[in-house]
C-alpha cells in the first residue's frame, strides 16, 4: 500500500469513527477498515460504550489472513468490558496494521503496538494523526487528567455582547447557528450553566434535532448558595432526574433536601483558594460518572471563572452580524480585563465556518 492509499483508507476509518460521536463516553471514537487486494472486506466502528470495539465489528465474519487493517486508534491490549483487540487481530492473520495515533490510556500506551509487532505484524503509526487527535481530543485529555473536557460556547454580537442591559438575549444568532449548537450538545455528556443563566433564561438544555426525539443529557447548574427557584423547567418532574446542582459545602441543607426529594442530584463542592467553588473538583466528579466531555453555555461570570481556572479546553464562539453598542450591554466575559495586551488569553488551532449569516470560530487556548 502507498502512503496515499494509507491516507485514503484511514480517512474512511475516521469517517466511521465519527458516527459514534456523543455515544462512546468514556471510551474514544474509533473506526476500522480491513483491506485485502485493494478491496475493502470489512469495516466497523465503536457504536456505544460497552458494545464491541471497532476492530471486532470490522473483522466479524471476514477472512482477514494477509490483510491490512486500518484503525484510528491503537488497538487495546487489556481486558476491559471486551477482550483485547490486539489478540483478535493477531488471531485473524492480519499482515499489517496502520493506526492514526497511540492510545494514551495507561492500560494501553504502546502495549497494543508492541504485542502486534511481537507477533510479526507490520505496524505503521501516524496516518491522518492530526485529524484523529482533533476527533478524540476529549478522550485524549480526560484519560490523562481524569477530568471532563470543557467546551465553552457563547453567542455574541460583533461587539462582543451576549445580552442587552435588561438581560434580553433571544435571539442573537440565527436558526442555523442554534441548530449547530444542538449538534454540539448531542456530543456532550453534560451541559453546565451558572445559576444566573438558569434563573434569567429558564433554559431546558436538551438536544432538539429535526427528525429525532428530544434527548436529555445531564444539566449541571452551578448554584453555590442553592438560590435557584424549584419551579424552573429543568426541575420539572420529568426533567429533575437529568439535573445536577453544584453548591458549596456550607449551602442551606433544607434547600438540598427539597431538591433531592424532587429527584435532583446535589453535589457539594469545596472552594478553591479564591473562595469560589472548585470547578476542577466538579469536572473530576463528572469524569467519575463516565462523562468525558461537557459544554459550558453561560453566562458571562461562569465563562470567566472557567477561563481564569485554566479549565477551558476549546472555545466555540458564534458571532451575529449585529452591534448593540453602549457600555451597559452584557459582555461575553465578566470581571476585570488585564492591564497589558500580552496578558490576554490567546487562541490557537483556529477553525472558522458560517451558519446562516453568523460567523463561527473555534479554537484552543494557548497554555502558558
Amino acid at each position: 500500500m502507498s502512503h496515499r492509499d494509507d491516507r485514503f483508507y484511514m480517512g474512511l476509518a475516521l469517517d466511521l469513527a465519527q458516527k459514534g460521536a456523543g455515544r462512546t463516553s468514556p471510551n474514544p471514537m474509533v473506526g476500522c477498515v480491513v483491506v485485502r487486494g485493494g478491496q475493502i472486506i470489512g469495516k466497523g466502528y465503536h457504536r456505544v460504550a460497552g458494545d464491541p470495539h471497532a476492530e471486532v465489528e470490522a473483522l466479524k465474519g471476514v477472512d482477514a489472513n494477509g490483510a491490512t487493517l486500518y484503525v484510528s486508534l491503537e488497538p487495546c491490549s487489556h481486558h476491559g468490558r471486551t477482550p483485547p483487540c490486539a489478540d483478535l487481530i493477531i488471531g485473524a492473520g492480519v499482515k499489517r496494521v496502520v493506526a492514526a495515533i497511540e492510545d494514551p490510556n495507561p492500560a494501553v500506551a504502546g502495549e497494543g503496538f508492541s504485542r502486534l509487532r511481537d507477533a510479526g505484524i507490520e505496524v505503521d503509526v501516524g496516518a491522518l494523526a492530526g485529524r484523529a487527535r482533533r476527533m478524540n481530543e476529549a478522550f485524549l485529555l480526560s484519560i490523562v487528567e481524569k477530568r471532563a473536557f470543557v467546551n465553552l460556547k457563547l453567542a455574541a454580537t460583533l461587539d462582543g455582547r451576549i445580552a442587552t442591559a435588561s438581560g434580553d438575549s433571544k435571539w442573537i444568532t440565527s436558526e442555523e447557528s442554534r441548530l449547530e449548537v444542538h449538534l454540539l450538545r448531542d456530543r456532550m455528556g453534560a451541559i453546565i450553566v451558572g445559576v444566573g443563566t438558569a434563573i434569567t433564561d429558564n433554559p431546558r438544555l436538551t438536544v432538539r434535532l429535526p427528525g429525532s426525539e428530544e434527548r436529555r443529557i445531564l444539566r449541571v447548574v452551578i448554584d453555590p448558595d442553592l438560590r435557584a427557584d424549584t419551579d424552573l423547567d429543568i426541575f420539572a418532574p420529568d426533567e429533575a432526574a437529568h439535573t445536577m446542582v453544584v453548591c458549596g459545602t456550607d449551602a442551606w441543607e433544607e434547600a438540598e433536601e427539597v431538591l433531592t426529594s424532587m429527584g435532583v442530584q446535589v453535589f457539594r463542592c469545596d472552594k478553591d483558594q479564591s473562595g469560589s467553588l472548585d470547578l476542577a473538583q466538579l469536572l473530576q466528579k463528572l469524569y467519575s460518572m463516565g462523562i468525558m466531555e461537557v459544554m459550558v453555555e453561560g453566562g458571562a461570570a461562569t465563562a470567566r471563572t472557567f477561563i481564569d481556572r485554566g479549565l477551558v479546553d476549546r472555545f466555540h464562539l458564534f458571532y451575529a452580524p449585529m452591534i448593540l453598542g453602549g457600555h451597559d450591554a452584557i459582555p461575553m466575559f465578566a470581571g476585570m480585563s488585564p492591564l497589558k495586551i500580552a496578558d490576554g488569553l490567546r487562541l490557537e488551532n483556529i477553525e472558522d465556518d458560517r451558519f446562516g449569516p453568523d460567523i463561527y470560530l473555534t479554537g484552543t487556548p494557548v497554555r502558558r
